[in-house]
This record gives C-alpha cells, sequence and structure tokens, in this order.
C-alpha cells in the first residue's frame, strides 16, 4: 500500500513502503533486500547500531526488520531508542527463540518475532500484515476522536494518550491496542483469539502465548501506575478488565 511523505516543496507524494533492514549478515541482507524489492518495497539497509538509528530518525521507514545479535548495539537496545521516539512496526530477527528473549523484545515495543532460520514467504507475510496494522491504526487515529474510560484509567485515542489517576502511562504501541480493546469492553471477557484478531489482525502467524507475554507486562504497568483496575484472568477463557 502506498504511504504519505512530503516531498522537498513539502506536498505529500505517494511512495512505495520503505523498510529498513539492519542485520551484519551480509547473505540475509542480500536475499531479504532482493525478495523485498521484488514485492514493491524501498529497502534501506544497516549493519549496526548508530547507522540504524541514524537511518530510521532521518528516513522515516515505514517498518523496521531489526536483528537481535549486531555488533556494538544490541538489537534490544536498538528497539528501545527507537521506540521512544517512533510507533513504526518493528520486527526482531533472531536466532534466539526462547521466551526470555521474546519477552524482553515485546516489552519493548517490538511488534512481531521472526526466528532464524526463516522462509522469505514467511517474512513477507509478516511484513504485509504488519503494514496493514499500522496502515489501519494510523487511519483510525485520525478518524476516531473518543475517549474510553474505566474506573481511574482514561484513554485519548486522538492523542493516543493514556492516563492513570490523573497520570501519564507511556505505553508501547501493542500494549496501548490491548488495552484499548479492554476499556472498549469493560468487564467482558475477550479470549485470546478475540484479542489477537482485534489487536494484531486476522493475519497474525505468531504463537497466541504473544498475548499472555503482553498482559502480563500491561498488568504490571497498570499496578505500578496504582491502579485498582486490572487486568483478570478468566482460567481456560481468556482475560477482562475488571476492579
Amino acid at each position: 500500500m502506498p504511504t504519505q511523505r512530503r516531498d522537498a516543496t513539502g506536498v505529500h507524494a505517494a511512495e512505495k513502503p520503505r523498510i529498513l533492514l539492519v542485520d551484519d549478515e551480509r547473505a540475509i541482507v542480500d536475499s531479504l533486500r532482493y525478495a523485498l524489492e521484488q514485492e514493491g518495497y524501498d529497502v534501506l539497509a544497516a549493519g549496526e547500531g548508530s547507522e540504524a538509528l541514524e537511518l530510521a530518525r532521518t528516513k522515516t521507514p515505514d517498518l523496521i526488520l531489526l536483528d537481535i545479535m549486531l555488533p556494538g548495539m544490541s538489537g534490544f537496545e536498538i528497539c528501545r531508542m527507537i521506540r521512544q521516539e517512533s510507533t513504526v512496526p518493528i520486527l526482531m530477527l533472531t536466532a534466539r527463540g526462547d521466551e526470555p528473549d521474546r519477552v524482553v523484545g515485546l516489552d519493548l515495543g517490538a511488534d512481531d518475532y521472526i526466528t532464524k532460520p526463516f522462509s522469505l514467504r514467511e517474512v513477507l507475510a509478516r511484513v504485509r500484515a504488519a503494514l496493514r496494522r499500522a496502515h489501519a491504526a494510523a487511519r483510525g487515529a485520525r478518524e476516531d476522536e473518543e475517549l474510553l474510560s474505566t474506573g481511574e484509567i482514561a484513554m485519548d485515542l486522538a492523542r493516543h494518550k493514556v492516563t492513570v489517576r490523573g497520570e501519564p502511562l507511556v505505553l508501547p504501541p501493542r500494549q496501548f491496542d490491548l488495552l484499548r480493546a479492554f476499556l472498549a469492553n469493560p468487564g467482558r471477557v475477550l479470549t485470546r483469539a478475540t484479542l489477537l484478531q482485534h489487536v494484531w489482525g486476522y493475519d497474525f502467524t505468531g504463537d497466541d502465548r504473544t498475548v499472555d507475554v503482553h498482559v502480563r507486562w500491561l498488568r504490571q504497568k497498570l499496578q505500578e501506575a496504582g491502579s485498582a483496575t486490572t487486568i483478570e484472568t478468566v482460567r481456560g477463557v481468556g482475560y477482562k478488565l475488571g476492579a
């Protein structure tokens, strides 16, 4: 799907989606670049952290494919720094698929994990899905001016802000979307399948345990912010927002 960027005259021009690929393995960079360009994407590549951050800040990519194991600065640190400045979708590339690494990356704001070795078809499918979700979220943010609130939690959708007891609570994009789903359905039990559909999209190809990880971290952040309203586990069914 074309994106909109300003050209030198300040007028928005349609361009093909731009992907920033961050990996220090030349064979992976070459194969992914070729596959992505064949799909019609504009591909930028970086082999280490400082270069990746510079490109992320100056070239405004629509999505970032980010390896964890990089020279100098890890992908985790790059993800953390980018997420402080941008909501761009970040897909982590890793040979380390164990849960602790997934938890760290997801908590830092990564949107998905792709474990090496991977198929190019899988990567392309996840890229397409992430771009569709980002596009839909951006469109919704422009069109949706409503406020959501339950107890001491309030969400301003238009400004993408959350407050607990009047104090701001900063959430990674996926946790923001998850909280939005709960606030829009107060007291209603939401299954993992429902949350995956509403937050990750119908074409999400990852593990449904991703929901558990994000719920765990969102619950912890609400508790640390002093919220008496929390996310309750309904054993064998799913989760609900309750006092």
